[in-house]
C-alpha cells in the first residue's frame, strides 16, 4: 500500500486527521478496562503481540520507553498509580515533525515495540495518540522462508518525464506491485483515462531501464529507496517521447508536424531488404480485430513475461508501439526500428532478403507466446482418435490445445486440421485433430519444364545450335534426345549428352539418368556422334573420343622458362573410324572437325627449316613415350571433380595410338600436338585409381602463336538460334478452389519422412490425408509459390485467381454445418503480400484494405497509393488474407467496435485516383 511520506500538505493533513481520531477517542480515566483486563488484551490472545503474523497485515510501531511505562503501570495493580503512561508517544522515533519520517536504524526491542492493528486500536482508545502526531502503519511482507513488518517502506521519487524537477515521494511496500506504483503516479500527475503511459527506473549508472512487467513486486524489481521513477505518456502520433532518435528520421519535417491523415494509411520505411518485414507487417496492421486489441491496450493485461518460449513481452510492445503509430493518423510513413525482427530471431539477422510468410508465422508465433494467458503450461498427452466419434475427438484436442495455448492469435488465426494416416501393410488409420495458424496450399505444378541446349552436329560446316526443348520433369536423358531429334532430324541414338563447365565436361549423362540432375543453369551440349566412348573389343563402331583444347602459355619462373597449359574454348566429342585410330589419323580427323574456324597451313607454312632446330625442341616441349606425360606441364584451373568415363575398356587408346603424345618427332610442321590427359584436362593420369584404366581424353595443345595465326576465336564461338528458342511455354491460370482441393488430397509420405504405425511397430510410408474441421476468424493462406528439390529451385508465377468476396469453405469443412449461419464459412479478402521476381532476388509488396474506410492501398515500403479492386489479382500474390463475413458483421455493430469499420467489399473511389501496380 502506496502512502505519502514527504508531501508536506499531505502529511500535514494525515496527522490532523489522526489528531481528529485521537480526540474522538480520548478516554475518561474511569472508562479504561481492568488492569489485568488491558495485559491480556494487549500481551496475550488472538489481537496481542505475541500473535503470529500474516502477510499483507498491519502493525503498529509503538516507541519502547513509552510501551514499558505501561507495562509497570498495568503490572503495578494500580490504576491511581503514578505510573499512569499518559498518550502514545512516539516522539523519539522521528526524524522531525514536518515530514514524520522514521529515524535511520531504528531496532525493534530497543527503540519501539510492534502491536498488530487491534492491540494497538485498544491502547489508542484508553490513552490516545500525542497531538499532532501521526500513527507508524506497516505492513507485514511474506519473503522467501519468512514474514516480517516491514520497518522501512520503499521511498520512490515519481517524476514527470516532461517535469522532472517536480517530483512526489511516495513510499511502497515491497510487496507492492509495479502496476500500482504507475496507478499511483497516474493519479499524482492527473493522467487522463485513455492515455498511454509506462515507466522508467533510473539505475545506479545514471541510465534507465524500463519497468515491463506491471505484475512483479517492488523487491522483485529490485527498487530501492531514493530511487528515480519516470512516468512516460505517450504521444498523440503513437510514438514515445524516449523514442525522439527514431522519431526524427521518421521523415517528420517541420511542415509534417501538425500532419493529419487517413489512420493505417501509413508506410514502413525499408532499412535494408526489409521489404518482406513490412509487407508482413502491413497486412497483420489491416487485420481489424487484432489492431483495435491493441489500440485499446487489451494486450497490457495479458502480457506474459514468464513464458520461457516467449520474448517477456518485449515483441508485443513492440508491435503494440508500430500499430500505434501507424493508426494514430499523424504519420506519412515510419521507421519501424523497434521492430527489427533480427533482434528477437538470429535467422533474420542482417539485410539479406527473406521471406515474407516465414517471418509472419515467426511473428504470430512470438506474439502469441508474448500474450499467452497460460502462464504455467500443463503436460498434455495426445491420444488418438481410437474409433471415436470425430466430433469427440475434436473438442477434446481443441480443448487439449487451449490448456496450453489460448491468447488473442488463437482466438483469431487458429483453427483445426484432420488427419487421417493409413498403414499400407496392415490398415491400420490413424486419426488425430491438430491445430494449424495459417494453410500452406501448393500449386498445380506442371509435369513439363522448359531445358536450354547447344547442339554440336558432326557437320564441321555447320555452326552450333541453341535449341529450347519441352521436357518431362521427371523424364530421363533419352527424353531430352528424343525432344532435340524432332528439331534436328538426327537419330537420338546419334547423341551424346554433357554438362560442359569451365572448358571441360563436367559431367558425361548416361541416356537413362533422370533430367532432375540437370540444372536450369548448368551449361548443357548435344553432340551428334556415330559411336561409342568405351570401345568393345572386336567392334567395327567408330570410337568417341573426348577433346580438350589447350594453350601453352608462359608463366613466371626464377628463370622464366616454365611453360602453363590453360584450357580455352568449347571441348568435342569427336567420331574416329577405327581405321583411322592412330596419331596421325586422329590429327587429320580433328584438322577436318576443326576446319570451319583451323585455317589449314599452305605448303610454305608447313616447311619447318632446319632439322636439328627440330630436335632440339622436341627435347624442350615433346615427352618422352609414358603415359604420365610431361613432368613439367603444371595443373590448369581447376573445375571440381568430373565424372569422365570410368568404364574399364577391354584395350586402351594408348595401346591404339602407342605413345601418350604425338608427333614423338616432328618431320613437318603441325598446328598443334596431341597429348593424352585425365577428365579434368591435365596430363597427370594418376590422379584416381579408376583413371589409371580409364578411356583417356586428348588435349589439342597450341603453342600461343599458331593459335594466333590459325585459329579463329570469333567463328569458333558462333552460334545459331533455332526457331524453337522463342518459344514460351504459357501457364493456365489456377482457382484458388483448386489449390485447396490439391492440399486436401490424400498424398503418400516421402521415405525422409515415414510414419511409425502403432500397430505394425515400424516405420511405413502411410498415405495422408488433411481435412478442414474449424475454421479460424482470420484465415491466413500461403500459395506455396518457390518449389526445391535436391537438383533445382523455382519460383511458380502461376497466375492464382482468387476471389475479393464470398470465398467459400462449405464444400471443404467437414466438421457437420450449421445451415442456418452459411456466414461461418464464407470469408472477404482484407490483405495480400506480394513477391515480385525470382529467387534469389525479388521484392514484397502489401495490398490491404482499411478497416475505417473500406478502401484499398498499395503498400510498397514508405509509399502507399489507393488502388482499385481489380488491380489486386495478379501473378505476385503469395500470402492471402481472409476475413470470415460473421465476424466483420459483429466488428460492424456498435457493440463490436467503438468506430465504424467499413466492409472490405465497399465501393471503390474514381479509377482515375489509382495507380497501375501491375
Amino acid at each position: 500500500m502506496a502512502t505519502v511520506a514527504a508531501n508536506p500538505a499531505a502529511a500535514a493533513a494525515a496527522v490532523a486527521a489522526a489528531a481528529a481520531v485521537t480526540e474522538d477517542r480520548e478516554p475518561q480515566h474511569e472508562e479504561l478496562p481492568g488492569l489485568d483486563s488491558q495485559w491480556r488484551q494487549i500481551e496475550n490472545g488472538e489481537s496481542g503481540r505475541e500473535r503470529p503474523l500474516r502477510a499483507g497485515e498491519s502493525w503498529f510501531l509503538v516507541e519502547k520507553h513509552w510501551y514499558k511505562q505501561w507495562e509497570a503501570y498495568v503490572q503495578g495493580g494500580d490504576q491511581d498509580s503514578s505510573t499512569f503512561p499518559g498518550c502514545i508517544n512516539n516522539a523519539t522515533l522521528f526524524q522531525d515533525e514536518i515530514n514524520w519520517r522514521l529515524k535511520e536504524g531504528l531496532v525493534e526491542g530497543e527503540d519501539y515495540v510492534l502491536l498488530p492493528a487491534a492491540a494497538w486500536h485498544y491502547l489508542v482508545s484508553w490513552y490516545g495518540l500525542e497531538h499532532g502526531q501521526p500513527p507508524i502503519e506497516r505492513k507485514v511482507i511474506e519473503l522467501p522462508n519468512i514474514q516480517k513488518v516491514e520497518v522501512y517502506p520503499v521511498e520512490l521519487l515519481l517524476v514527470r518525464h516532461n517535469d522532472l524537477g517536480k517530483s512526489h515521494t511516495v513510499q511502497f511496500s515491497h510487496t507492492d506491485s509495479i502496476g500500482l506504483v504507475l496507478r499511483t503516479a497516474r493519479e499524482r500527475f492527473l493522467v487522463e483515462p485513455q492515455e498511454d503511459t509506462r515507466l522508467w527506473a533510473k539505475n545506479s549508472e545514471g541510465s534507465l531501464d524500463r519497468l515491463y512487467d506491471t505484475h512483479i513486486t517492488v523487491l522483485d524489481a529490485a527498487l530501492e529507496t531514493g530511487q528515480l521513477i519516470i512516468m512516460e505518456t505517450r504521444k498523440k502520433d503513437g510514438t514515445w517521447p524516449s523514442a525522439q532518435l527514431h522519431v526524427m528520421n521518421n521523415n517528420m519535417s517541420e511542415e509534417d508536424e501538425d500532419f493529419k491523415g487517413q489512420p493505417g494509411i501509413c508506410g514502413l520505411t525499408n532499412l535494408g531488404n526489409t521489404c518482406f518485414m513490412n509487407s508482413a507487417l502491413q497486412c497483420l496492421s489491416n487485420v481489424p480485430q487484432l489492431t483495435e486489441y491493441f489500440l485499446n491496450n487489451c494486450y497490457l493485461e495479458e502480457l506474459n513475461f514468464r513464458n520461457p518460449l516467449g520474448m517477456k513481452g518485449e515483441i508485443a510492445e513492440a508491435y503494440a508501439d508500430l500499430v500505434k503509430q501507424a493508426w494514430s493518423g499523424h504519420h506519412r510513413s515510419i521507421v519501424p526500428h523497434v521492430f527489427k525482427v533480427g533482434h528477437f530471431a538470429s535467422q533474420f539477422l542482417g539485410y539479406q532478403q527473406h521471406d515474407s510468410q516465414e517471418l509472419l508465422s515467426f511473428l504470430l508465433d512470438g506474439l502469441h507466446e508474448d500474450l499467452n494467458r497460460v502462464k504455467k503450461k500443463e503436460y498434455v498427452e495426445l491420444c488418438d482418435a481410437a474409433g471415436r466419434p470425430d466430433q469427440e475427438v475434436a473438442q477434446e484436442a481443441w480443448q487439449n490445445h487451449k490448456r496450453r495455448n489460448d491468447s488473442v492469435i488463437v482466438d483469431t488465426f487458429h483453427g483445426l486440421f484432420k488427419s487421417t494416416l493409413v498403414c499400407p501393410d496392415c490398415g491400420n488409420v490413424s486419426v488425430t485433430f491438430d491445430p494449424f495458424c495459417y494453410l500452406s496450399v501448393p500449386l498445380p505444378i506442371s509435369h513439363k519444364r522448359v531445358l536450354e541446349v547447344f547442339f554440336i552436329p558432326m557437320d564441321p560446316r555447320r555452326k552450333p545450335e541453341q535449341h529450347r526443348l519441352v521436357v518431362p520433369k521427371k523424364g530421363k536423358i533419352s527424353d531430352l534426345c528424343v525432344a532435340l531429334s524432332k528439331h534436328t532430324g538426327i537419330s537420338p541414338e546419334r547423341m551424346m549428352v554433357a554438362d560442359v563447365f569451365s572448358h571441360r565436361f563436367y559431367k558425361l549423362y548416361q541416356l537413362e539418368e533422370p533430367l532432375s540432375s540437370i540444372l536450369d543453369r548448368d551449361d548443357i551440349f548435344v553432340y551428334e556422334v556415330s559411336g561409342r566412348i568405351e570401345a568393345i573389343e572386336g567392334s567395327r563402331e567408330d570410337i568417341v573420343v573426348p577433346v580438350y583444347l589447350r594453350e601453352r602459355t608462359p608463366a613466371r619462373d626464377y628463370n622464366n622458362s616454365y611453360y602453363g597449359l590453360m584450357l580455352f574454348g568449347h571441348p568435342l566429342l569427336v567420331s574416329v573410324p577405327r581405321d583411322r585410330f592412330t596419331w596421325e589419323g586422329l590429327y587429320n580427323v580433328l584438322m577436318y572437325r576443326l576446319s570451319r574456324y583451323v585455317t589449314k597451313p599452305n605448303s610454305d607454312d608447313e616447311d619447318d627449316g632446319d632439322e636439328k632446330e627440330d630436335d632440339e625442341e622436341d627435347k624442350d616441349d615433346v615427352p618422352g613415350p609414358s603415359t604420365g606425360g610431361s613432368l613439367r606441364d603444371p595443373e590448369p584451373e581447376q573445375a571440381g571433380p568430373s565424372s569422365g568415363v570410368t568404364n574399364r575398356c577391354p584395350f586402351l587408346l594408348d595401346n591404339c595410338l602407342g605413345t601418350s603424345q604425338w608427333p614423338p618427332r616432328r618431320r613437318r610442321k603441325q598446328l598443334f600436338t596431341l597429348q593424352t590427359v585425365n577428365s579434368n584436362g591435365t596430363s597427370d593420369r594418376t590422379t584416381s585409381p579408376e583413371e589409371v584404366h580409364a578411356q583417356p581424353y586428348i588435349a589439342i595443345d597450341w603453342e600461343p602463336e599458331m593459335k594466333k595465326r590459325y585459329y579463329d576465336e570469333v567463328e569458333a564461338e558462333g552460334y545459331v538460334k533455332h526457331d524453337c528458342v522463342g518459344y514460351v511455354m504459357k501457364k493456365a491460370p489456377v482457382r484458388l478452389q483448386e489449390c485447396i482441393e490439391l492440399f486436401t488430397t490424400v498424398e503418400t509420405l516421402e521415405k525422409e519422412n515415414p510414419w511409425y504405425c502403432p500397430s505394425c511397430k515400424q516405420h511405413q510410408l502411410a498415405t495422408k490425408k488433411l481435412d478442414l474441421w474449424m475454421l479460424p476468424e482470420i484465415l491466413i493462406i500461403h500459395l506455396k509459390r518457390f518449389s526445391y528439390t535436391k537438383f533445382s529451385r523455382e519460383k511458380l508465377d502461376t497466375l492464382v485467381e482468387f476471389p475479393i468476396r464470398d470465398l467459400d469453405f462449405s464444400e471443404f469443412v467437414i466438421q457437420p454445418q450449421n445451415e442456418s449461419n452459411p456466414e461461418l464459412y464464407k470469408y472477404d479478402l482484407i490483405a495480400v503480400s506480394n513477391h515480385y521476381g525470382g529467387m534469389r532476388d525479388g521484392h514484397y509488396t502489401t495490398f490491404a484494405c482499411n478497416k475505417d474506410s473500406g478502401q484499398w492501398h498499395y503498400f510498397d515500403d514508405n509509399s502507399v497509393s489507393p488502388v482499385n479492386e481489380n488491380q489486386i489479382e495478379s501473378k505476385a500474390a503469395y500470402v492471402l488474407f481472409y476475413q470470415r463475413q460473421d465476424v466483420a458483421r459483429r466488428l460492424l455493430s456498435p457493440a463490436g467496435s467503438s468506430g465504424a469499420p467499413a466492409s472490405p467489399a465497399c465501393s471503390s473511389p474514381p479509377s482515375s485516383e489509382f495507380m497501375d501496380v501491375n
